[in-house]
């Protein structure tokens, strides 16, 4: 009963929410928020922090960047690479250096503005697709060119976010890492990465496919992923570094469209919601002056730091000034990349505790905006004669 119904009250309640969110065009990430803030302490008080909800926020992550790795199409990426590299690049460099700024000259200190600097740095593309979706704009230049940077975007965060959480923060107790050793065994299982994505992981996957077990291919997806996300963390880098670059390799399989069509519905039916509750049962409602200041600063920075960095990088690869904004609107969302990046510096002790809800409110902020900023630019950008 202790256990069962806290899980049955996430699961009901993330559902209601994530629901009239959908009705309200916004997206169903912040209904499922919004459902640990009212559960949490913040306001019921029916739940609380426990060893059971962080087991499942563990493994709602590790499905989420599965998910997110699987959906990463390196095809797109070649295609456009050169503009996708360009608007990753300035679209990654413009919010760590400026919000990093930003932070300190707010009493951060030089780790924490670091890191709320990656936080910011990410890019949810999935609010962009739904938009370009919508537009009829997913195979224009602007919308492939936005889905190959979000590719190269999400490769250059994590592998921010890794080396940061590795070696920016202090060692634990007795622990004295040999930086030398570390780096090695990192390279090493970059190298791995390469070796199970090009050979090791269709390999496997084909094999699944011979087996005579009910969803052969998406039990040898989660045992990929699982273990990849093991020996991420047992080299020091963070384990959804692992389980993202584990989707990418099974994404690269004739078997990606069964996995996905299995493992979707049971991650985000049962294992996401407990992430993004787990955010919410941390977060405070009495927000202070300075609090809000930071909203306010942070929001206008986090959405003109993508808009323009996207829209520089964009013109650096031969697009317009117009285009070159459209592809920076769609760069403008943050969601649930942003805010795994920022749980998991909150959990490695990295993060500015007090000011970490209000950072998530920004994170919210920026993912609320980003698609009636991209429409804009949408609906003044010609559309090419067919």
């Amino acid at each position: 009963m202790a256990i069962l119904f806290p899980i049955v009250l996430v699961l009901a309640v993330t559902t209601l929410l994530a629901h009239f969110s959908r009705r309200l065009n916004m997206p169903a990430v912040v209904g499922q928020l919004l459902a640990g803030i009212l559960l949490g302490p913040a306001v019921l008080g029916w739940l609380h922090p426990t060893e059971v909800m962080h087991i499942f926020s563990e493994l709602g992550v590790i499905v989420l960047m599965f998910l997110a790795g699987l959906e990463s199409d390196l095809h797109l990426l070649r295609r456009f690479l050169k503009p996708s590299l360009y608007v990753a690049c300035i679209g990654v460099a413009a919010p760590v250096l400026l919000m990093g700024i930003a932070s300190k000259l707010l009493g951060m200190s030089v780790i924490e503005s670091i890191l709320v600097g990656i936080v910011f740095s990410a890019t949810s593309v999935s609010i962009s697709v739904d938009v370009l979706k919508e537009e009829n704009a997913l195979n224009r230049p602007e919308g492939a060119t936005i889905l190959g940077a979000a590719v190269a975007d999400d490769i250059l965060g994590v592998l921010l976010l890794s080396f940061f959480i590795r070696f920016g923060g202090a060692p634990a107790a007795g622990e004295q890492p040999n930086m030398f050793l570390t780096i090695g065994e990192q390279l090493l299982f970059f190298g791995g990465v390469v070796v199970l994505i090009r050979w090791l992981a269709p390999l496997l996957m084909h094999l699944s496919e011979k087996l005579l077990v009910i969803a052969g291919p998406t039990l040898m997806a989660m045992i990929i992923c699982l273990g990849t996300a093991a020996l991420a963390d047992f080299v020091g880098l963070s384990d959804v570094v692992g389980a993202f670059f584990a989707g990418v390799a099974v994404a690269q399989t004739p078997t990606k469209k069964e996995v996905d069509a299995s493992i979707e519905p049971m991650g985000y039916a049962f294992f996401v919601p407990f992430f993004f509750v787990g955010i919410g049962l941390q977060m405070k409602l009495a927000l202070s002056w300075a609090d809000v200041l930071l909203i306010i600063v942070f929001t206008l920075l986090a959405v003109v730091t993508k808009l323009y960095g996207g829209m520089a990088g964009a013109m650096l690869g031969g697009f317009t000034q117009h285009q070159g904004l459209t592809i920076g609107a769609g760069m403008v969302s943050r969601g649930e990349m942003a805010l795994i990046t920022a749980q998991i510096g909150n959990d490695a002790g990295l993060f500015p505790a007090e000011q970490y809800p209000a950072i998530v409110i920004v994170i919210l902020l920026t993912t609320l905006l980003s698609p009636f900023i991209l429409k804009h630019y949408l609906h003044q950008t010609p559309v090419p004669a067919a």
